[in-house]
């Protein structure tokens, strides 16, 4: 029993900052995957991705001002992600160009403005902080944060709920019988965006929506209903984060990306196992159906 203190107890007991990397990724992993599930409902998944890299100018012009400090970079990394979409979605209502295109040109403009902003005054070193996060390395500060925002999320789950619902099953539906379609549509991009930035502070800006993404179309293989999707979301995603914090520690490896990983790997045995269950009775279905193929190993 030994080795199994040493291999997945000893690092939180032991270690402080290995206790606040597990408690800032619980912290997110309760906010951002129900989150995420919503996103995957809506068929928003890719829009997620073009967000998290939206957020980087805005966290950039913040660390060019004030250096690494978490406040001006989250100020600016929220701001400059609720423009990007209030951007794109003015885009698509005024000219002949889709949402998703609109979006993919500004966060690829996005993108490369960022690294060119923290490249002025920072370091490699620095951009890859930026980047991909420091989730070993949040401090008190990091932490009120993220627990912030996470309080903030569920309590807007819990009091729009019933409208975000709707707005997913059928948004032109919504806005017919009620005047809330529009707030909430920009009161859920306001809960991307701010969940994006409290997870850059730990998994930097290309990765922290795979926190918010990959638990969330996990969980839709094994659940029906909304309420389960986002319970088993956020019970994948705190596994993911112990799994990948301890195989970073162990092997001495990045965290931020060991913990996505981590989270891939249970995307990838849920779709193999769900291929190999429904590929069974349709294998018996089509030789039932085609009398010359076998049911069995003998003519």
């Amino acid at each position: 029993m030994a080795w199994l203190y040493d291999a997945l107890l000893s690092p939180f007991i032991e270690f402080g900052f290995m206790r606040r990397a597990l408690l800032g990724s619980v912290l997110l992993s309760l906010s951002a995957c129900p989150v995420g599930v919503f996103l995957t409902l809506r068929r928003m998944s890719l829009m997620g991705d073009a967000m998290s890299h939206a957020i980087l100018p805005g966290a950039a012009v913040g660390f060019l001002l004030y250096g690494l400090e978490i406040i001006p970079m989250t100020v600016g990394g929220m701001v400059a992600g609720l423009l990007v979409a209030l951007a794109a979605g003015a885009v698509s209502r005024m000219t002949i160009q889709k949402e998703d295109a609109s979006l993919a040109a500004f966060y690829l403009i996005s993108l490369a403005l960022g690294v060119l902003v923290v490249s002025l005054r920072g370091s490699s070193v620095d951009l890859m902080h930026v980047l991909f996060g420091t989730v070993l390395a949040l401090n008190a500060e990091a932490l009120w944060l993220i627990a912030l925002v996470a309080i903030a999320t569920l309590l807007a789950l819990l009091l729009f709920w019933r409208a975000l619902m709707a707005e997913c099953l059928d948004s032109l539906f919504l806005r017919s019988v009620s005047r809330l379609g529009p707030p909430v549509h920009f009161l859920f991009l306001g809960l991307v965006v701010l969940n994006l930035v409290a997870g850059y502070q730990a998994l930097g800006t290309l990765l922290s929506v795979g926190l918010m993404i990959l638990p969330a179309v996990t969980a839709r293989f094994w659940a029906r209903r909304t309420v389960g999707m986002c319970l088993l979301s956020v019970l994948l995603g705190i596994v993911a984060c112990i799994s990948g914090l301890l195989f970073s520690f162990h092997f001495s490896l990045p965290s931020g990306p060991a913990i996505i990983l981590a989270a891939g790997v249970f995307y990838l045995l849920s779709t193999f196992a769900v291929v190999v269950k429904y590929a069974r009775p349709l294998s018996r279905s089509s030789r039932k159906a085609n009398p010359r193929i076998p049911l069995s190993g003998s003519e």
